[in-house]
């Protein structure tokens, strides 16, 4: 898409791209949300591809370990939940079923589960919980942190990288109050926690 748009600066044209978020990359593919519905790109440029269609919005959304798959947040008939769908596109499958809001955040390592952040378990919505569950549906599975924002997970499906707080929709710049988005780290094997050094580089966005 970046290609996309410096061809066409080149070429003297308007490009409108002020509604792109939420980028993933997966080898030669990116997959972005765009007017709130789902669109796929090559890596190199050229025309983006229109996954989804649905009235509600699609966000969020992570491409699988193997890159066959794409998990994503989406807010049908009412609800706000975890979705999967072939990388390709097709038909989305639901994964949760819960009155409390989710974001998908990434894929475990062995792409059987997605890592989503909710406040279901939470006596408010300012405090969201890290869950996992299976690509297959069932139930979710609450893992540690009680506190998550932006999150990823090491490859051997351990340790944890997030943000304590979820700051990504924020319009602040240099903001240095109480919420600011320090990377915590989590092992769940030994159940260690640490931060990392608190300053401008502490940051996941």
């Amino acid at each position: 898409m970046i290609a996309t748009m410096l061809a066409a600066a080149a070429l003297g044209q308007s490009v409108d791209a002020r509604l792109l978020r939420f980028p993933d990359i997966y080898k030669d593919r990116i997959v972005f949300t765009y007017g709130g519905d789902l669109w796929l790109v090559s890596s190199e440029g050229g025309t983006a591809r229109k996954l989804t269609n649905h009235p509600g919005s699609e966000i969020l959304a992570k491409f699988s370990p193997d890159g066959t798959k794409i998990a994503f947040t989406a807010s049908y008939d009412g609800n706000t939940d975890v979705y999967v769908m072939p990388s390709e596109g097709g038909e989305p499958k639901r994964l949760t079923f819960h009155p409390g809001i989710v974001y998908v955040t990434d894929w475990m390592p062995d792409g059987k589960s997605i890592m989503f952040r909710s406040p279901r378990e939470a006596i408010s919505n300012r405090y969201l919980g890290a869950f996992t569950v299976s690509v297959d549906g069932g139930t979710a599975k609450a893992l540690p942190m009680k506190e998550c924002g932006l999150a990823t997970v090491s490859p051997d499906g351990n340790t944890f990288a997030y943000n304590r707080v979820s700051t990504e929709n924020a319009a602040w710049k240099h903001y240095r109050g109480g919420l600011q988005s320090y990377i915590s780290f989590f092992d769940k094997s030994t159940n260690k926690y640490w931060e990392m050094k608190h300053d401008e580089s502490a940051y996941l966005w």
